[in-house]
């Protein structure tokens, strides 16, 4: 989000005439663990909120057109789409969803058991009413190649980045957010002054936001008392081989099973990426990066291969960890001015489809402030006030 960002403001400012200095502070510049490179970078419009379905469908067209936004970059875009399976109960409710994601512009079609089977022969639709094909507009592509074309497109228009982590915020007389102390991990820190400040710290958003006081229980201004409700929450992906019959081909879709199990396709050579979000109760600490390969065998595998019979014998041939900035209150972005502080902005809480929105949000960051409000895609709904009203965004999930 702030690579999106920072390159957004500074295209904008540069066709708006504008001055504008910008640097990006980067708390791990090597994105050994950054969540952007360890997703498995999917681009879908099956939300239930419109304005996800409409971010999603500007990431679509941004990273096919990448080219023309960030030059000389190859985003490795797979058109496979994408295959979300509904139960009895949850079939309603996808169908739903799919009228509206076809009104606003999705392409995909609702396909039945048999229809199904006959689409897909490796698939096993027993427990599955509905199926949701994403027939164009949905794939997947590589996070690392957008991440480093933002970063790379970004300096030639003029924006630093900086190695470092905020430790702490400055404040003016008038109670007003003036600077970020940062430590670059040398003897000193120091202070970067600003005039505004974009927060789009992952899934540290929360522990920066504290920083400047956002959720001060003693605090008397309401928006200041509410915490920025971001936490990082530890996902698995697994890395498989299989040498069964009637295995998935290239073609296939992100497939997602109704209990959340997915996989799809990785590379030529027969692999496939898998994994599956736990329970609430079921989650996993989150001070290392270490898989547990025991939550494959017990939580992950039994759904693949009851779903795919060709994955009753699998191998795992490599594994990764990485974070999610889940959002505690309705697992839905938080995007938009603070309501205290007039100069902070926010870009954070996406809870896993953060990559596919990062044009979408980043546009939407440098709208906010050179423009003073949104002008292409209207967030208004997803902004910081719905934690003070108490009013969540929930997306209606699919069982």
């Amino acid at each position: 989000m702030g690579a999106s960002s920072a390159f957004w403001l500074k295209s904008r400012a540069l066709q708006l005439g504008r001055k504008l200095n910008v640097l990006v502070v980067e708390r791990d510049a090597g994105y050994t663990s950054a969540s952007t490179v360890l997703s498995v970078g999917g681009v879908r419009q099956q939300f239930s909120l419109a304005e996800n379905i409409e971010m999603s469908l500007f990431g679509y067209n941004f990273v096919v057109n990448g080219r023309e936004h960030l030059g000389d970059v190859d985003l490795c875009y797979q058109p496979n789409g994408y295959l979300i399976l509904a139960s009895e109960k949850g079939a309603h409710i996808l169908a739903k969803n799919s009228k509206l994601q076809n009104e606003l512009g999705a392409r995909n079609e609702l396909l039945g058991p048999e229809a199904l089977r006959q689409r897909f022969p490796w698939l096993s639709t027993e427990g599955v009413e509905l199926g949701c094909h994403g027939i164009d507009k949905e794939g997947w592509f590589d996070p690392w190649a957008l991440l480093m074309g933002y970063k790379k497109k970004a300096r030639a228009l003029g924006a630093n980045f900086a190695n470092g982590s905020v430790v702490g915020f400055e404040w003016n007389d008038s109670g007003g957010l003036s600077g970020a102390v940062v430590d670059a991990g040398d003897v000193l820190q120091r202070t970067v002054k600003f005039d505004t400040c974009v927060l789009a710290a992952g899934a540290y958003s929360g522990q920066v936001a504290r920083l400047a006081g956002i959720g001060d229980k003693e605090a008397k201004e309401a928006s200041l008392s509410v915490a920025l409700p971001v936490e990082p929450r530890k996902r698995y992906v697994y890395v498989v081989s299989t040498q069964g019959k009637n295995c998935p081909g290239l073609a296939t879709p992100l497939t997602v099973d109704p209990d959340g199990t997915y996989f799809r396709r990785d590379g030529l050579c027969g692999n496939f990426l898998c994994g599956r979000s736990p329970n609430e109760d079921e989650e996993p600490e989150c001070e290392t990066l270490d898989v547990d390969h025991g939550y494959f065998e017990t939580d992950v595998w039994p759904t693949l291969a009851n779903r795919v019979p060709a994955f009753e014998s699998v191998k795992i041939q490599s594994s990764w960890a990485g974070f999610y900035d889940h959002n505690t209150f309705d697992a839905n972005g938080v995007i938009g001015r603070h309501p205290h502080y007039s100069n902070l902005f926010i870009a954070a809480g996406f809870s896993g489809h953060g990559i596919q929105q990062t044009p979408a949000v980043g546009r939407a960051i440098s709208e906010l402030i050179l423009d003073g409000k949104f002008t292409t895609l209207d967030l208004s709904r997803l902004g910081f006030e719905r934690l003070v009203n108490q009013q969540p965004m929930h997306e209606v999930n699919i069982v």
